[in-house]
Parts: structure tokens; C-alpha cells; sequence
């Protein structure tokens, strides 16, 4: 009998939609960075469109910022964002690492001041807590691959009482680098769930994770043509097929 799998899932468009979250962080990340900037306390539209786009948090904290700026040309930044995310760097002046403190600091505040107002801002797609719960039953582990911090990921986790097998942040590398951690140290298959096409594409064209079998999940934040003319080996999951026992997954 084969050995059941390790899933690994990544966690904001897979398991948790936590966009409220997402710009309410963002927001209070930028204007502590620049308090003249005026932005609205619901996430604008433009915000929403982009976050397919974005791969990493301190992303979300400059976007917040550059949406900001009168004169931005949206459909240009939107039709060509990995080309035109360095100049909007640039133009504003903060490093990755200070824009993911200023993400952290806002998220670590927020926890301690109102642990469950923060939480609030975020939910659990339908049926992952019971699905995730069921894996057991079929002898299979999960696990979360995440450029969140490691640390933000355990505390919704724990709130939903959750047993997971491991999380790894954005501290612990890229998700590459885990994968390939995981397949030298894991003698079990590794299944990857994922919402973020450039990711996987990443992953199937490097020839050390031949062996992970992906997963890109239809429910997650994904852009409308991402479903179309997906490689080999990169797998569209249907919430449907998800909800099934592992040996029905495509």
C-alpha cells in the first residue's frame, strides 16, 4: 500500500480568506510609514484586483501605499505588476525588510491589544476545517508553507484548534527551499496546495521537486485566466474533489 501523503498548504487563498485582515494591516503598515498618506478603512477595489498579484507581505503594505498616489496609472500597474513592482519600490524609498516590519509590528500589536478582533478578520474557507480534520482517517499529515509569518499562521490555527503537523513561514526561506527540505528529510509523497500559479509553475520547473505533486486550488486569489492551460503536472482542485478521500483526488 502506498504511504499516505504529507499535504502542504499554503495558507491565505487556500485554507484562510483573510482579506479584511489583509488591508486593515496593510493600511495602518503604510500610514506608519507615511502618516500623510490618506487611504479609506475598507480595501479598495484596486486593492482586491491586485492581490492575486502580490506573492509576499511587505507587497501589500507598498500597494497600500502607491494606490495612495493621485497621479497612479492602475490598468498599467495592474497589466505588467512584476515589471513595474521594483520602480514602485524605488519610488517610494523602503526596503522589503521595513515594509514586512512595519506588516509585523502592526499584526503583533494588533494580537496583543485585541487577540480576537484580529482573529475576526479572517475565516476559514467552507469546509477546510472539516476536511483538514478528516485527513487523519486516511493516515495523512498536513502542514502550512506560507509567506506569512510562521508565528501569525499558528495563532489563527490555534484559535481554530487545529493539529497540524508543521507551519513554516517566510522566515524558514522560500517555498521552493522547503519543499526540497521536505523531500530529503520526508519519505511519504508531498502534496502541494497552492493559489498562486507562479508559484507552482516555480516548482515544477525545478527538477529537484519532480516528486511534489501540485495543486492549484480553484477557490483561492486567483487571476481569471489562471485556471487555462495549466502545465503538466500542476493539478486544478475543485472544492468537490477536495472534500473527497485522497485516492479520488486528480
Amino acid at each position: 500500500m502506498a504511504a499516505a501523503p504529507l499535504l502542504v498548504c499554503d495558507f491565505d487563498g487556500v485554507l484562510i480568506d483573510g482579506m479584511p485582515e489583509y488591508w486593515w494591516s496593510a493600511r495602518r503598515a503604510a500610514l506608519a510609514l507615511d502618516p500623510s498618506l490618506v487611504l479609506p478603512e475598507e480595501a479598495p477595489q484596486g486593492f482586491v484586483q491586485l492581490r492575486p498579484l502580490m506573492h509576499k507581505g511587505w507587497e501589500m503594505v507598498l500597494m497600500a501605499a502607491e494606490l495612495a498616489r493621485p497621479s497612479l496609472a492602475f490598468p498599467a500597474l495592474l497589466a505588467d505588476y512584476g515589471t513595474a513592482l521594483g520602480a514602485v519600490r524605488e519610488r517610494w524609498g523602503w526596503t522589503e525588510e521595513r515594509l514586512q516590519q512595519a506588516l509585523e509590528q502592526v499584526r503583533a500589536d494588533a494580537i496583543a491589544a485585541d487577540r480576537q478582533g484580529w482573529l475576526g478578520r479572517h475565516r476559514f474557507y467552507p469546509g477546510v476545517l472539516e476536511r483538514l480534520r478528516r485527513l487523519a482517517e486516511e493516515g495523512a499529515s498536513w502542514a502550512v508553507l506560507t509567506t506569512k509569518g510562521g508565528a501569525f499562521a499558528r495563532e489563527i490555527l490555534l484559535a481554530a484548534a487545529l493539529e497540524h503537523w508543521a507551519v513554516y513561514g517566510h522566515e524558514h526561506g522560500s517555498k521552493p527551499q522547503v519543499l526540497a527540505q521536505l523531500l530529503r528529510e520526508q519519505p511519504r509523497p508531498l502534496w502541494f496546495l497552492e493559489d498562486r500559479r507562479p508559484t507552482l509553475e516555480q516548482v515544477r520547473r525545478q527538477g529537484e521537486l519532480e516528486a511534489v505533486r501540485c495543486f492549484l486550488v480553484s477557490w483561492g486569489y486567483l487571476a481569471p485566466a489562471d485556471r487555462l492551460d495549466l502545465p503538466a503536472g500542476i493539478h486544478w482542485l475543485e472544492p468537490e474533489a477536495f472534500q473527497a478521500p485522497l485516492a479520488q483526488w486528480p
